[in-house]
């Protein structure tokens, strides 16, 4: 379903402007940008050396907010493709003033543009899109163009935690995963019914708990010397 544009979206971004890190202009072909960087200061932007975890596809913010709260020793950004979305995590984390999350309104396929190599120690993917049908297949966040890049910004032994209600996304990110030398871990097909402790329900998952599906959830890790190729 296609979220709605929102009343004075600009206008409400830029009032939580400190939030949103800022973007370079981006190459026309993706593939480019690693070879371009504007790469954040992390260290800068947050005042501190705290690690660093990304969200892909953060949604209206209930998960990243909530994560930031429990773990303020940790820094946090949240990417986010459509605006009229991230203006309500935006507003939800300046709401709550807290000081250890930052927010990306762009691709996942711009992440090596703005990130670099062995930088990253966590990777949220929390509901994302399974674009059902094949010939999309490539879209998917867990697809072979997507988990390179993973790869490469994670730290060795760096970790992706991943979320879906979709079985069958399931089943292809977890080949996925075994194709470029992950490791899983706490792999659960029901979570709510597996004794898993720590988790935070995102607003898709409340949805799909209500209508009694399962929730799939596996731990991916990089492996060492695996992320420097």
């Amino acid at each position: 379903m296609r979220m709605r544009k929102k009343k004075h979206a600009a206008d409400r971004l830029d009032v939580c402007r400190e939030l949103i890190l800022p973007l370079a202009q981006h190459e026309v072909d993706y593939r480019k940008a690693e070879s371009n960087p504007s790469y954040y200061d992390i260290q800068e932007i947050f005042g501190n050396k705290n690690p660093l975890h990304l969200e892909i596809g953060c949604g209206k913010g209930q998960f990243i907010c909530e994560l930031a709260k429990r773990n303020p020793n940790i820094n946090y950004v949240a990417i986010e493709v459509c605006d009229d979305v991230a203006v309500i995590a935006c507003e939800k984390a300046k709401k709550e003033d807290l000081k250890n999350v930052r927010f990306m309104i762009t691709g996942a396929e711009y992440l090596l543009k703005y990130f670099p190599k062995n930088s990253v120690e966590r990777i949220y993917l929390n509901f994302s899109c399974p674009f059902p049908k094949v010939r999309y297949a490539k879209h998917r966040l867990t697809s072979p163009i997507f988990l390179p890049m993973y790869k490469k910004v994670l730290i060795n032994g760096g970790e992706i935690h991943q979320k879906t209600d979709n079985m069958h996304f399931f089943e292809y990110s977890l080949e996925k995963y075994s194709e470029q030398n992950f490791s899983l871990k706490n792999l659960s097909l029901d979570l709510h019914n597996s004794g898993f402790e720590g988790n935070i329900i995102t607003e898709y998952e409340k949805r799909f708990l209500d209508l009694g599906q399962p929730i799939y959830r596996v731990e991916a890790i990089c492996k060492k010397g695996e992320n420097n190729d």
